[in-house]
């Protein structure tokens, strides 16, 4: 009788089992290819950005330094030799230290007094719900769409009537009239983004409304402070037309009516160093405050992103 002999079963291999895993395919060539250029193409724009913004800078802090006959003779070559009595000269003679201080003070008050009131009225907008609420936010929004040229007359005969015309104080309120509409806008939103359990824990505690807001939500709003801040004082350094028109004091002029006067005081013999060297001077303030700056106003305008 034939028996059939079953093979005996091989012995199993020793060792950690094997996972098959599923790799996932590498991107198409393509697809990589146009991030690449994409890439380039939006690094090479912003190279051409900095380019148009700093070449002109650098060019009026370097003119700044040169005379009269080397502007115009080589107006794209480094100076010879550091005029430094440009500055002298524009800081002394052409009365910029008179403009600036009168600038500072200008610019000061009406920043502080900007950001007191907006922010108090932002918080109130923001927090609270009364009759009137959208209405009022409205208003100040549509004071951002009121051009300031159709104000100009109305608003000189309004000054002189109360006496602030070619007076410090009188600009200073002008100012705030003009800056506030922006400045409850952006902190109204910013405010919306702020948590309301710590104002609540705050009212649980005893606190006041009043307390409650400066000793709590106002220094959380801080990057939202110094964003808006930022973007008044630029306006507010800048501005021309309103001085132009309410500030026809000689003596009280801020540093945008002195750089015309600069200009257009001699003709055509104008003084062409020191104007470049007071225009350094009015310009330094504003790259000073947004450089130390940056980092807030990054924060303040993400932040209602974030929420």
């Amino acid at each position: 009788m034939k028996t059939t002999e079953t093979p005996a079963p091989l012995p199993a291999e020793s060792g950690p089992p094997i996972i098959k895993t599923d790799l996932a395919p590498p991107p198409p060539a393509k697809e990589k290819k146009e991030g690449t250029v994409l890439n380039v193409f939006s690094h090479g724009v912003l190279v051409i950005w900095a380019f148009m913004v700093v070449m002109p800078l650098l060019w009026a802090v370097m003119t700044s330094f040169k005379d009269d006959r080397s502007i115009f003779s080589s107006p794209w070559s480094l100076p010879d030799a550091l005029h430094f009595d440009n500055w002298s000269r524009a800081w002394t003679q052409a009365n910029m230290s008179d403009y600036f201080l009168n600038t500072v003070l200008v610019v000061g008050g009406s920043l502080i007094g900007t950001l007191v009131l907006g922010s108090m009225a932002a918080y109130v907008l923001a927090r609270f719900d009364f009759p009137g609420n959208r209405f009022i936010y409205f208003l100040f929004i549509g004071g951002m769409s009121f051009p300031i040229m159709l104000a100009l007359v109305p608003l000189f005969y309004v000054v002189n009537n109360m006496g602030l015309l070619n007076t410090i104080h009188g600009l200073i309120l002008v100012y705030i009239a003009y800056s506030l509409p922006f400045t409850v806008f952006f902190l109204t939103a910013f405010f919306r983004t702020l948590p309301t359990s710590i104002a609540e824990a705050a009212f649980v505690d005893g606190a006041s409304h009043s307390r409650t807001f400066f000793q709590i939500m106002l220094p959380m709003a801080k990057p939202g402070l110094i964003s808006v801040g930022i973007f008044n004082f630029l306006g507010q350094w800048n501005q021309y037309m309103l001085p132009t028109v309410l500030n026809t004091d000689p003596d009280k002029r801020v540093l945008t009516q002195g750089l015309v006067q600069l200009a257009v005081s001699q003709g055509y013999k104008g003084d062409w160093s020191g104007l470049f060297a007071g225009l350094v001077m009015a310009m330094l303030p504003v790259l000073a405050a947004y450089i130390i700056f940056q980092r807030q106003v990054v924060q303040g305008l993400t932040a209602g992103a974030l929420k």
